[in-house]
């Protein structure tokens, strides 16, 4: 029980550092960017007076040690402000745009990984057989290939000329399963064409690793089925770099695929960022930092426990 409480401790204190350290750096970074938020938000005729106003109303007339502490102040309470844009509450507009990069992360995720690591297992185990050889090349070409670019093609092909798919916008899953999913099958799929290389040349290059090993070995001199083999004594241990990698890719694409959102026109984290950055919507940018930091503190957490689980080795 102690040795439970310590781990506990020691991963509260390093989610407390690490909100702290990313929150203030947020802010340091966004203050430090060219313009003043005043005249970014009420434009260039605005009156000397009323930027006066402004700045008071929102505490940047006071200094950033100030403000960061004013702003810590109000997050130990649940709340993060309130946008300076839109002047709704900062926790109201990310939980109304959470969902949707959730559900495009998500799926993004497990497409990818449930097209690369069959792949990837049995081109491994055929290793430079034709299968294999055209696998890897066409992981090395959608590697080469931005996102935006592949995109752009599936909008195309699968929208301006098939007219399968709407090519942009977003609706949500009240409005049905069906045509939630008519809205979601590109991005995701733009998503998960982009993450598929990784996927598969990491999981190749373990599994082919792993074959060589001798408790393998030995298993196939036993007369044990091929597939059983693959699925029973080699994915298990050749999965540890693909955990620590897909809580890498979930955590970045839940802090916003940019590019995707604001190709697809999707109301995402990543198109909030888009607008809020430029606009030095320090709350809002604030917000989204814990967000993201938060999420990539909870995965890190949930990996530590899955290699344990993964490899009974590393739980001493």
């Amino acid at each position: 029980m102690s040795r439970v409480l310590t781990s506990l401790s020691r991963r509260a204190a390093h989610l407390l550092a690490v909100l702290l350290l990313v929150t203030m750096a947020g802010t340091v970074l966004v203050n430090l960017m060219p313009g003043d938020p005043a005249i970014t938000i009420l434009g260039p005729t605005a009156t000397p007076e009323q930027i006066a106003a402004f700045n008071a109303a929102h505490g940047y007339d006071q200094s950033l040690p100030v403000q960061y502490l004013q702003w810590l102040g109000g997050a130990l309470t649940g709340d993060l402000g309130t946008s300076v844009h839109s002047d709704k509450p900062v926790v109201d507009a990310l939980l109304e745009r959470l969902p949707v990069t959730l559900e495009l992360t998500v799926l993004a995720l497990l497409l990818s990984l449930a097209a690369a690591v069959p792949m990837a297992v049995v081109a491994a185990s055929r290793e430079n057989s034709v299968f294999d050889r055209v696998l890897s090349k066409a992981a090395s070409g959608l590697l080469s290939i931005p996102t935006f670019v592949l995109g752009v093609v599936l909008v195309y092909v699968l929208g301006v000329a098939s007219g399968l798919l709407p090519v942009a916008g977003w609706a949500p899953l009240s409005a049905g399963l069906g045509e939630n999913l008519r809205y979601v099958v590109l991005p995701v799929l733009a998503l998960a064409l982009a993450e598929f290389p990784s996927f598969y040349r990491l999981v190749r290059s373990d599994v082919v690793s792993t074959l060589q090993t001798d408790f393998v070995r030995t298993a196939t001199v036993r007369g044990l089925p091929r597939w059983y083999i693959l699925v029973r004594h080699v994915l298990r241990p050749s999965s540890l770099s693909l955990v620590t990698v897909g809580a890498v890719t979930f955590g970045r694409l839940l802090a916003g695929s940019i590019v995707v959102e604001s190709l697809f026109g999707l109301p995402g984290l990543g198109n909030l960022a888009l607008q809020s950055v430029p606009g030095k919507d320090i709350p809002m940018i604030q917000g989204i930092v814990v967000l993201v930091a938060l999420a990539y503190v909870l995965i890190n957490a949930v990996v530590d426990t899955s290699y344990a689980i993964l490899d009974p080795r590393m739980r001493t």
